[in-house]
């Protein structure tokens, strides 16, 4: 047999030296695969934009979830109001983090409502993720109780019998509250002169000093004002009456069938965050939705609970994104 006279000749020392040099080595690799391995989710607190000022509409029920939701995770949930050019920069900011889930967005009506208004946006809309959807807020025409109209359908007919002469509020330019009256005039074929107030404390004010004629609000905005008679419900936006106010009608009840609007919100991450992160994250947002306590006060708050999962939800904002596009297209508004 021939043999290597290269090869090295090994002591039964040397051999016995090679394989406990080979043993440690690999015990050393197993600690470094386990210190590579991911944390479990959530191991640190998760910060929730809010794209909203403190003490709104939104982020009151930030802030309503917020705990309830930190239970569930058994982590602190965090909330950062970063408030601007109608919700887009907190929308922004978030759809800017890492896609790891420790950056939510409490997700809103300017998510299907912006990009129908604006040219460009600083984030791009098919960035969000959705997580879950909560809770719908409805949105109630109000008037004047001194203005002598009692119902729609008074309304409708004093608009129609003089177009141009009156006139509505809201809270700026493009917001929902705006686009809900535009589709209010669409949908009735009336001439109603719009109005724009610096936020929606300003517009209702006006309405109550009769400065205006009618107006659309967020209904837990109001709710106060309408008990106290300081201005008339005639009907609220969604499909169905609100617990808050079961007298009032729904604007399809009052002969406008198509007419459905509502603000809403959730939570939203940012497309590319694993689907374990995602589904940990509904699955907590699901339990907080069903907290018989978070129902009582959001419900005591004009809102209604109304769940749905990731999916539901993603159908929920493509088909009110559509709808706002068309309303946006009909009255011709773009927000600079």
């Amino acid at each position: 047999m021939k043999t290597n006279p290269a090869a090295p000749t090994l002591s039964p020392l040397g051999a016995r030296r090679r394989r406990w040099l080979a043993g440690s080595a690999a015990a050393l690799v197993v600690p470094a695969a386990l210190a590579q391995a991911p944390a479990p989710y959530p191991s640190r607190p998760v910060r929730l934009v809010v794209p909203f000022p403190p003490g709104g509409l939104i982020d009151n029920m930030a802030r309503l979830i917020a705990p309830r939701l930190a239970a569930e995770l058994g982590q602190p949930v965090v909330i950062d109001n970063k408030p601007g050019a109608g919700g887009n920069v907190g929308a922004a900011e978030a759809l800017r983090a890492p896609a790891d889930g420790y950056t939510l967005l409490m997700a809103s009506p300017p998510l299907t409502i912006s990009p129908a208004l604006y040219e460009r946006l600083p984030y791009d809309p098919a960035r969000v993720a959705p997580v879950g959807l909560i809770g719908r807020v409805p949105n109630v025409l109000l008037v004047n109780p001194k203005s002598g109209i009692q119902t729609v359908a008074d309304l409708v007919g004093r608009a129609q019998a003089a177009p141009g002469r009156l006139n509505y509020a809201s809270n700026g330019n493009g917001t929902s509250l705006h686009l809900s009256a535009e589709l209010f005039k669409s949908t009735t074929g009336s001439f109603i002169v719009h109005i724009p107030f610096r936020g929606a404390a300003a517009a209702v004010t006006a309405l109550i000093g009769g400065e205006v004629d009618m107006m659309f609000e967020n209904l837990p905005s109001v709710l106060g004002q309408i008990q106290g008679g300081a201005v008339r419900a005639l009907a609220v936006t969604t499909r169905q009456r609100s617990k808050a106010l079961p007298q009032v009608p729904t604007l399809a009840e009052a002969g406008l069938r198509d007419f459905e609007v509502s603000a809403w919100y959730g939570l939203a991450a940012t497309v590319g965050t694993p689907a374990p992160v995602l589904a940990r994250l509904e699955q907590a947002l699901e339990k907080v939705a069903a907290d018989a306590e978070v129902r009582r006060a959001m419900e005591s708050r004009g809102a209604d609970v109304g769940w749905l999962g990731s999916s539901g939800m993603g159908t929920f904002m493509a088909a009110d994104a559509q709808r706002w596009k068309q309303v946006a297209a009909r009255a011709q508004i773009r927000a600079e």
